[in-house]
């Protein structure tokens, strides 16, 4: 059985780790029928939209993308492709694992967190106004539903993947509705999951204890800043957003991104770490039900980065992307 998967490989250096990325995939032999379609700031240019209808169209039928980093202008220009990409798609649920790489060295060994962010409310909604000339209000909306269905998302992530604990993060000490409200959902739901510890943590604390001994958490579920802002922190953790990998999933599609930025810097240099897509593609696989690739994957970029002979630049190494990606399929 083959899969059909859109692939997007983005701006920068998204053509070249999308590149590596499917070389390793189809390296494990799971048969992939790729459906390559473009979105980002060169469409913007040429067609005057970042994110092509085509392109919505393939994610449409064949329900999986696997995307590259994608640019978005700062204060100006287009609206930010990913975000468009969720609203578009209905992907509510932001999954981002950090695991800790073995070779590379960080501050806490050992982590192993799964942080789920709700994608499509809060101040992503993108209700801004200006009220007069100096003053702009933006608008945070938090829903029942929307809160629901993300916290009912990180039950189920802690029973299909054996953790023990969710933890919800909040501001409801100040936030008392909006938050107040998403603490009420939670606590609704974690009833239905007695097997699994439930934990409350306000947002700001839950950002130092991280930093501080992150073994105190297992899955964090959060509101839609508060998750873009968390789930740096996590990856942090392990290594940086270059190893990080990151899925956006609905109930009928699913997206499968590298969450670092483009690197225009280092574009076509060939010397950019493939590494967050490929793990991001692991996720992929097991989103298919091919778990054991999944496993080969996550297993060789493992042994790769603890070998330490064939690593790019920002990972301390020389070698270039093609080198890396052999040596990762070398390991599978």
């Amino acid at each position: 059985m083959s899969y059909a998967v859109t692939l997007i490989p983005g701006d920068g250096i998204g053509p070249e780790v999308a590149e590596a990325t499917r070389r390793v995939i189809d390296a494990t032999g799971v048969p992939i029928e790729w459906h390559e379609h473009q979105a980002g700031a060169a469409e913007a240019h040429r067609h005057g939209s970042p994110l092509p209808e085509a392109t919505l169209e393939s994610l449409r039928e064949t329900k999986i993308g696997l995307k590259g980093p994608i640019g978005t202008p700062i204060g100006t220009g287009f609206r930010s492709v990913n975000v468009e990409l969720r609203k578009r798609l209905d992907l509510y649920a932001n999954f981002r694992p950090a695991r800790s790489i073995k070779g590379l060295k960080t501050r806490h060994d050992d982590v192993d967190l799964i942080v789920i962010r709700e994608n499509t409310e809060g101040l992503y909604s993108g209700l801004e106004h200006m009220v007069v000339p100096g003053v702009v209000e933006s608008q945070r909306v938090i829903t029942e539903s929307g809160s629901k269905r993300i916290i009912q998302a990180a039950f189920k992530v802690a029973r299909n993947f054996k953790r023990k604990k969710v933890t919800v993060v909040h501001k409801a000490n100040i936030l008392k509705l909006s938050d107040g409200l998403f603490l009420e959902v939670a606590r609704e739901v974690a009833r239905q999951y007695p097997d699994i510890e439930y934990q409350e943590a306000i947002v700001d604390a839950t950002a130092m204890k991280l930093v501080m001994d992150p073994s105190q958490f297992d899955v964090l579920v959060m509101e839609n800043l508060f998750g873009d802002i968390i789930s740096d922190l996590t990856s942090g953790l392990i290594g940086g957003l270059g190893v990080a990998p990151s899925a956006n999933i609905g109930d009928n599609y699913a997206i499968f991104e590298a969450v670092h930025g483009s690197a225009p810097d280092i574009a076509g240099k060939g010397i950019a770490n493939p590494t967050a897509l490929v793990l991001s593609g692991a996720l992929m696989l097991q989103q298919l039900g091919n778990n054991q690739a999944a496993d080969r994957i996550r297993n060789a970029v493992n042994t790769v980065i603890a070998e330490g002979k064939a690593l790019t630049p920002d990972l301390g190494g020389k070698a270039n992307t093609r080198k890396y990606v052999d040596a990762l399929i070398k390991a599978l």
